[in-house]
């Protein structure tokens, strides 16, 4: 049997510390080492225990989740789950941990003391699991890189080239992008390199529970040329804004008369996903005059896949999928290079140019 991956808890309340603790102890393939009440706590449990992972809470006295998350990526990088409450303002320290480093989050169902946390049992666990394969190294890789050229490239990739069509300078144009785990800081890379005046709009699923999309469509919004805001039922899409699909609700495209509108669809999950990015691509796989760029990044899984098959079988799609080299979890992309329907494998870095040629140069 493998050894169990060791799990450091940190929360400033004993209960939630005591709760998280038993929870996670009775699967067997976690340890829990130690907890710790505070940032500054765990700073030094961290080095006297060396657990594998650690379990995060947001809001501390002594020394915050934020500033113990900066401490850590830089002094004693290890993946790091934060375990938020879902207050606006919980909310939006979240999205900032995922650009500091952290590898992922769960939302506490009911405030701060949490007594019905076993409801996130199994999310916790599962994520607490992934981290088994996570690219640690894209995970502390906080600062932007600078591209650089893909040197090797697997027999069965595909590099990118122009498009062998010049039909991509005319038509309408339409930008899907799907992801999950890792997401947020891949969609800061992406979204913030693409210009204002990009010739398309932009649909984004992001594996994301409610109340947490907002914030990062608001983060992201700030810091980039395009607008970028959580989709709302029944609206017109336009160019150069892209619209995230909000957390526990589908995204779905369709035509009403000559103009593309969203909704939003609270149908059952599809493979356990709501938003689903199968969904969305499959969505916009019935709309035939339009041309598609589709984009599948970090995430474990396979969600986007099947979508990505039914909008090659409609025609008109050139798919992207980020490469292994810097998907902080390479199953969504995996999946979907190992179907054949992907046209472009490529660095995060580059994501973004290749979008803007595509759409705007054509």
């Amino acid at each position: 049997m493998m050894n169990p991956i060791k799990v450091l808890v940190v929360d400033d309340s004993a209960f939630m510390r005591a709760l998280i603790k038993d929870l996670l102890s009775n699967n067997k393939r976690i340890q829990v080492i130690g907890t710790a009440r505070n940032g500054l706590d765990a700073l030094d449990k961290i080095k006297r225990l060396n657990p594998d992972v650690v379990t995060l809470d947001v809001e501390m006295p002594v020394m915050d989740g934020i500033d113990a998350l900066k401490k850590i990526m830089s002094e004693s990088p290890l993946p790091v789950i934060m375990v938020s409450s879902t207050t606006t303002e919980g909310a939006k320290n979240t999205i900032l941990a995922m650009q500091y480093g952290a590898f992922d989050f769960i939302a506490k169902p009911s405030g701060s003391i949490s007594l019905d946390l076993y409801k996130v049992k199994d999310e916790l666990i599962n994520r607490i699991l992934e981290t088994k394969r996570v690219n640690l190294k894209q995970l502390i890789q906080a600062d932007p890189i600078e591209p650089k050229p893909l040197t090797t490239i697997d027999d069965n990739w595909k590099q990118c080239s122009v498009l062998k069509t010049n039909s991509y300078r005319q038509g309408k144009k339409l930008v899907l992008i799907g992801t999950s785990t890792g997401g947020p800081r891949a969609l800061e890379k992406v979204l913030t390199r693409l210009p204002g005046n990009l010739q398309a709009p932009i649909l984004v699923v992001q594996h994301m529970p409610k109340g947490f999309t907002r914030s990062l469509a608001e983060r992201l919004d700030a810091i980039s040329e395009i607008h970028v805001k959580e989709a709302e039922n029944g609206e017109i899409i336009q160019n150069g804004v892209a619209y995230i699909a909000p957390g526990g609700m589908h995204l779905i495209i369709r035509k009403v008369g000559k103009t593309l509108v969203t909704e939003l669809s609270t149908e059952p999950p599809l493979k356990g996903h709501r938003p689903s990015v199968d969904k969305l691509f499959s969505s916009a796989s019935q709309l035939q005059e339009y041309h598609k760029l589709a984009v599948i990044m970090t995430g474990m899984g396979s969600d986007g896949t099947e979508g990505l098959k039914q909008l090659k079988q409609s025609k008109n799609i050139y798919a992207i999928a980020e490469s292994e080299k810097t998907a902080i979890i390479f199953g969504m992309p995996k999946s979907a290079i190992n179907s054949g329907y992907i046209d472009c494998v490529t660095d995060l870095e580059k994501i973004a140019d290749q979008i803007t040629k595509i759409i705007n140069e054509g």
